[in-house]
């Protein structure tokens, strides 16, 4: 109830003060498990990834935002869980994957950080998909959030996960992360360029 209405007034913010458009949401699928993973240029941008999409997109926040009063509560009850500074614990992962086991949708920047060097991805959304069997949708993120300036987010074509599922060698997952990076940095260039 509390992220229905959230998000409902976000939409509304989002339309007016960004000139908000959302594009390929109809690649999203209605049900099972979903990994979202975006481009990261702004604090706002896990608001951007999950505004549009009509299911609820659950995130991993630091840990130390649950501990402050009546916000970590908040964010919990908003679909956010706990990852410890210095790098994604075992039981972080296991909560993430529990999510998509139970059809979840789950917002990723695979950049790890907004001040990641460009191109650089982090392993955690290849491993969680892999493991779970989640769908993998690219997201790119274009506009600067700046008053009444247009932000647009687009939603692409699901990754064909088919050939890295059949994949034993070591380095699967750094294949994987560097095609889920390589087509939203794609992504990114096209809507630029637009």
């Amino acid at each position: 109830m509390l992220y229905n209405v959230c998000r409902s007034l976000l939409r509304v913010l989002y339309a007016v003060l960004f000139r908000f458009e959302a594009q390929g949401l109809d690649n999203i699928p209605a049900a099972g498990p979903v990994i979202l993973c975006s481009n990261h240029t702004s604090n706002l941008d896990p608001t951007t990834v999950g505004v549009m999409v009509n299911r609820k997109v659950h995130y991993m926040a630091k840990q130390e935002l649950f501990n402050v009063p009546l916000f970590g509560p908040f964010i919990r009850a908003l679909g956010a869980f706990p990852v410890k500074r210095g790098g994604v614990s075992k039981d972080t992962i296991r909560t993430a994957i529990a999510l998509m086991r139970d059809g979840g949708v789950m917002g990723i920047f695979p950049e790890g950080s907004r001040r990641a060097p460009s191109g650089a991805g982090k392993k955690g959304a290849a491993m969680i998909a892999l493991r779970s069997g989640a769908t993998v949708i690219p997201v790119a993120i274009t506009g600067n959030y700046r008053l009444f300036s247009k932000v647009v987010i687009r939603y692409g074509q699901p990754i064909d996960l088919s050939a890295f599922i059949q994949d034993s060698s070591s380095n699967v997952l750094d294949k994987l992360t560097e095609t889920i990076m390589t087509r939203i940095r794609e992504m990114v260039r096209e809507d630029r360029g637009r």
